[in-house]
């Protein structure tokens, strides 16, 4: 798990029926990635931060993991000419 950080920016992937919230977040002074949950208000809104790796190896494909996929799929498709040919 990483600290909360000042410098953050993050982008929403997804918010469940319960309104727990997931966003992809970058920390600004270091490039760090991540992936940082916020919980809803009702469960104490707690907020954790985890390692893009690690939320994404749990073998787990819950919405919130779904969503990353998809996004880390647009990527490849807004830039269909920075394919590496083999």
């Amino acid at each position: 798990m990483r600290a909360q950080r000042m410098s953050i920016r993050q982008r929403r992937l997804y918010r469940s029926g319960n309104g727990d919230t997931w966003f992809i977040a970058r920390e600004s002074a270091t490039g760090s990635v991540f992936v940082r949950h916020e919980a809803n208000p009702a469960s104490g809104g707690q907020v954790t931060d985890m390692d893009l790796g690690a939320f994404l190896g749990t073998g787990e494909q819950h919405p919130e993991h779904e969503a990353l996929i998809r996004l880390i799929g647009t990527l490849v498709e807004s830039n269909p000419g920075g394919a590496r040919k083999q």
